[in-house]
């Protein structure tokens, strides 16, 4: 926090929604809407992992996972998003920005080390299938789940120790609609320097390093898939693998285009679209394309249904 002559900043206002039409009734019902969505939706891929023997395997259980996380990223962020049109106010305390910044970074850095698990998993199960059941043994799961979910915080706790090192010399306007790390830096009147080196060398662990086994992990899929002979067996080999890359591509490029646009030439209205996409596009699109692209997950579903409904 700010001292000596420096003006204590209690809370901070976003701007982001400042330079959209003034109807907060339907930006709320629209964001309304958003939420209820990606909590629906997330919430099925759990129970249907969780109820249905069908889905206990590796690649269920990491998909269980990815769907929590959808649903902490965008609770995160959208219910105060709800809150602030609701009293039409776009502000939030010190403390809570603080917060939201902890989780938001936490959440959001576990998802590329859980995208590397999951193609992992895929490497494992078409490179390696006699030794499948060793390499994915339920205590190996639970391991690297965990290790995903440490990975993202550690690299949480360490933006927030040094987020919270700032000052604000009485400047308290945010140019987004949530806290993160960036537009505190923007507005920040102390020495950042130490923040901007941490953000590059976590980024490299954070960011590029599951990207890259991502990338290493599907080559190795693909030079094996292409020695099978039978094009069914090749076709089915490629089917497991098709909503995991279409959803690495969602998540990975959602985030990238939120953590690494360029700090000018973009206008308050676009920076205010794609942090909307961050926090709600891939969260909704994420069960759609595992629900409608498995017959697994929709087997699952026409069963709980059918018990559901007698």
């Amino acid at each position: 926090m700010a001292t000596g002559n420096e003006t204590q900043v209690r809370e901070f206002i976003f701007l982001g929604f400042f330079s959209l039409p003034n109807n907060p009734v339907v930006l709320f019902l629209a964001f309304l809407a958003a939420y209820l969505a990606i909590v629906t939706g997330n919430l099925m891929i759990l129970v249907l992992v969780l109820v249905d023997s069908c889905l206990h395997s590796p690649m269920y259980f990491f998909l269980s996972h990815l769907s929590c996380l959808d649903i902490c990223i965008s609770t995160v962020i959208l219910p105060k998003i709800l809150v602030n049109f609701l009293r039409r106010r776009n502000t939030i305390s010190y403390k809570q920005c603080l917060a939201q910044t902890f989780f938001l970074i936490g959440f959001a850095g576990c998802e590329p080390a859980l995208m590397a698990v999951m193609a992992y998993d895929r490497y494992a199960a078409i490179c390696r299938p006699l030794h499948y059941s060793l390499l994915m043994s339920k205590r190996m799961c639970i391991y690297l789940a965990s290790a995903a979910w440490v990975w993202g915080f550690l690299d949480s706790a360490i933006h927030a120790a040094l987020a919270s090192q700032l000052s604000f010399c009485g400047v308290n306007e945010i140019p987004h609609i949530f806290c993160d790390v960036p537009p505190l830096l923007k507005i920040a009147c102390s020495d950042t320097s130490v923040n901007e080196l941490a953000n590059h060398i976590t980024s490299l662990f954070v960011g590029l390093f599951p990207v890259l086994f991502i990338l290493l992990s599907y080559v190795c899929i693909l030079a094996s898939v292409l020695r099978i002979r039978s094009g069914s067996s090749r076709r089915k080999a490629f089917s497991t693998c098709t909503s995991h890359v279409i959803v690495v591509i969602l998540c990975l490029g959602n985030g990238f285009l939120n953590y690494n646009r360029p700090s000018a030439g973009y206008s308050l209205e676009i920076d205010t679209l794609v942090s909307a996409m961050f926090c709600i596009v891939a969260p909704v699109l994420n069960p759609l394309i595992y629900s409608l692209r498995n017959k697994e997950v929709k087997g699952a579903f026409r069963k709980v249904l059918n018990k559901w409904t007698g």
